[in-house]
């Protein structure tokens, strides 16, 4: 049988030809297997802000110590990714997403039982590397449906209507057991999305081109990689802190917890929304509004002083986040590198948000305040749109 071509959907985007089985798949299952691997791979980033308060108010770390930390994770997180790049059409996203479950498991375990910072790294560096891993199963699997950017924003859909839920319980969980109970509560999670991650879409990628197997990235697809650089450094430079910020002006954890319940539930309803609309959708439009949007939710988070202000401007922020996401990602497979480059982009991501973090951190500590922090991210988020642009509003024309 000669070797398939890298397959274009009716939204333009390129991946692997999907296989039979993966064709001729239930919806509901492979609904909740990509909403499963798309929780499980983003628990760590959604919930982390819940552990850095627990372990300053705790021992007393400092915000940098914490912004390290937290760097830790997603640069492990972003190295995982770029290892499994090279060889994403080699693999199996089932099985993948098996060893990242349990990595996961055990790292978040073995971090509910110390207190020493270098061991929490540790912990760290081991979910982080669990994650990049089942994110990078989940990238392979939707490609391999031939309609990955609507498979990524239902799985996204899903991601956010189990996190509504768990963004009430995990603060209880925290006031009532501490960061220790936090830990426990995340690996018990990691075992439930790993067990549906099972029904994922199994089976290996085709066969590609050698010059999309192994050939360097092209000037688009280095864009994509430069707008999702700039998006993430600049959104996600807060997040590790965003409870903190809450809490300065007068908002508790679990009252931070409904918020982020509400913000994630918006999301799940935006990404359905998206999802039945995305294979119509033009490019660049889209992408610049969620970005903008982004951007001022992005410098209002860390301005604000009232309770409600800050409210929605976290719904908002949540919302266009989640969207902006799964739009950049149809970008990538839209190049001729299609998967390699989905994943690229992912870690991308992570490194920069790695890096945003750290510098969030410093900050904090320099200034002793955090509110700086959100007007600086949402100028670098909104120069992410210079280096999109151009590469949607060229698939704008050729799809016209």
């Amino acid at each position: 049988m000669p070797p398939l071509a890298p397959m274009i959907d009716n939204s333009g985007s390129a991946g692997s030809a999907p296989t039979a089985a993966n064709r001729n798949a239930p919806f509901a299952a492979t609904l909740i297997g990509i909403g499963a691997a798309t929780a499980a791979a983003h628990i760590g980033n959604n919930f982390t802000t819940y552990l850095v308060g627990a372990l300053m108010d705790r021992f007393g770390f400092s915000p940098f110590a914490m912004g390290a930390w937290n760097m830790a994770e997603t640069l492990s997180y972003a190295a995982a990714m770029f290892l499994v790049a090279p060889r994403a059409r080699g693999l199996d996203a089932r099985a993948l997403a098996m060893l990242a479950s349990v990595v996961v498991i055990a790292a978040q375990a073995g971090s509910a039982l110390t207190g020493v910072f270098p061991l929490l790294v540790l912990g760290r560096v081991g979910t982080g590397l669990g994650f990049g891993l089942m994110n990078s199963a989940l990238n392979l699997a939707a490609g391999r449906t031939g309609s990955p950017a609507r498979w990524i924003s239902l799985g996204i859909a899903v991601q956010t209507l189990l996190y509504s839920a768990i963004a009430i319980g995990l603060p209880v969980i925290g006031r009532d057991y501490g960061a220790g109970g936090m830990f426990f509560g995340l690996a018990g999670l990691s075992v439930v999305f790993g067990l549906c991650a099972l029904l994922l879409p199994g089976g290996k990628g085709s066969v590609e081109t050698s010059a999309a197997k192994g050939g360097a990235i092209g000037p688009e697809g280095l864009r994509v990689l430069a707008a999702m650089a700039l998006f993430a450094f600049g959104s996600l430079a807060i997040w590790p802190f965003i409870e903190r910020t809450a809490h300065v002006i007068g908002i508790p954890a679990t009252q931070f917890g409904l918020y982020q319940s509400l913000a994630v539930f918006m999301s799940a309803l935006g990404n359905a929304g998206l999802a039945m609309v995305i294979q119509r959708l033009p490019r660049a439009w889209p992408l610049a509004a969620a970005l903008g949007a982004c951007s001022l939710a992005c410098g209002l988070l860390t301005t604000v002083g009232s309770e409600a202000a800050f409210a929605a401007a976290f719904v908002a922020f949540m919302v266009s986040w989640f969207l902006t996401y799964p739009l950049l990602l149809r970008l990538a497979y839209a190049q001729p590198e299609g998967e390699r480059l989905a994943v690229m982009t992912t870690g991308t991501w992570l490194l920069s948000q790695s890096l945003g973090s750290l510098a969030a951190g410093a900050m904090a500590q320099g200034f002793g305040a955090y509110t700086l922090i959100g007007p600086l991210g949402g100028a670098v988020c909104f120069m992410a749109i210079a280096a999109a642009l151009p590469v949607a509003r060229r698939l704008d024309r050729e799809r016209q």
